[in-house]
């Protein structure tokens, strides 16, 4: 019997900065998460302190997450509404649309 893998929660880097928490099976898989322009697109247009989150220029890493990331993903995942969209939660402070 084939036993299903358990999901992991990994951080994306941006620029050096955890930024993006999600869980996913493999490292790989939430590499291609990275990859996607949907979510660049939408890290493009939010600032934390008046800072972009992303640009032309951001350098993106994921790696696994530390304990204290796993947490804070698993307390915002345990308040947010069930939703068939991949889980992502934001580790960054005063998060804001750009104007």
């Amino acid at each position: 019997m084939l036993h299903p893998f358990s999901l992991s929660v990994f951080t994306i880097e941006i620029n050096g900065t955890p930024t993006v928490a999600l869980q996913a099976k493999r490292h790989q898989e939430a590499e291609r998460f990275c990859e996607q322009e949907r979510l660049r697109a939408g890290l493009s247009n939010l600032t934390s302190e008046g800072v972009p989150l992303f640009d032309a220029k951001s350098n993106l890493k994921v790696r696994l997450a530390n304990p204290e990331e796993v947490e804070l993903f698993r307390q915002a995942k345990h308040s947010a509404p069930p939703s068939d969209e991949p889980n992502v939660v934001y580790l960054v402070d005063h998060l804001d649309h750009k104007a």
